[in-house]
């Protein structure tokens, strides 16, 4: 009974099953507008299984949507009704093409495209400049945090060291029979 099931093949349509107000329609009309000529030039080989831009809406879909992991991009292409929408007809990427593409062809090319996908933003009326936010984010250094020192302590630290060279230039004198004021 059930290997009847698995020799029929059934054509999907899962743009039915996605919700018309869905941003994911959005970003693809977005990126439609994109100029993906620098990202193809990234690729030497005129083959590849999946087409750039593709791949391209594709992360920034799975960014949008939190996922960052190339592996987890690959479930999700697998999976998730929305991606499987963006791929078409084409078969889920595995997850070293997603890291291949992520690391390699895109980083180039990110801050173009994405700086395009901002002025697409704007064009549409979807950015309004209204809020301003400030990354207050603190990255510990490979320096000691005990190594910040104060204008008072350098300044205390000082007059004790003139007064050590004071004391070790006399001493040195007396013992070399030198002059004791040598200024």
């Amino acid at each position: 009974m059930f290997a009847d099931r698995n020799q029929v093949v059934l054509p999907l349509n899962v743009e039915v099953k996605i919700p018309k107000n869905d941003y994911v329609f959005m970003l693809v009309k977005l990126c439609d507008k994109l100029d993906f000529t620098k990202l193809y030039k990234e690729y030497v080989k005129k083959w590849r299984k999946i087409d750039p831009a593709t791949l391209f809406i594709i992360l920034v879909y799975a960014y949008i949507r939190g996922i960052y992991s190339s592996r987890e991009i690959e479930l999700a292409c697998k999976t998730d009704i929305r991606f499987m929408w963006i791929l078409g007809n084409d078969e889920a990427p595995d997850h070293s093409t997603i890291a291949r593409f992520q690391n390699g062809k895109l980083v180039p090319v990110i801050e173009d495209l994405f700086y395009q996908l901002v002025e697409q933003l704007i064009e549409m009326g979807e950015v309004s400049y209204s809020n301003v936010f400030v990354d207050g984010t603190k990255i510990e250094a490979n320096a000691n945090k005990y190594t910040f020192v104060w204008s008072k302590a350098v300044e205390k630290n000082l007059k004790k060291l003139e007064v050590k060279m004071e004391q070790e230039s006399s001493r040195i004198a007396l013992s070399y029979c030198l002059r004791e004021n040598l200024s």
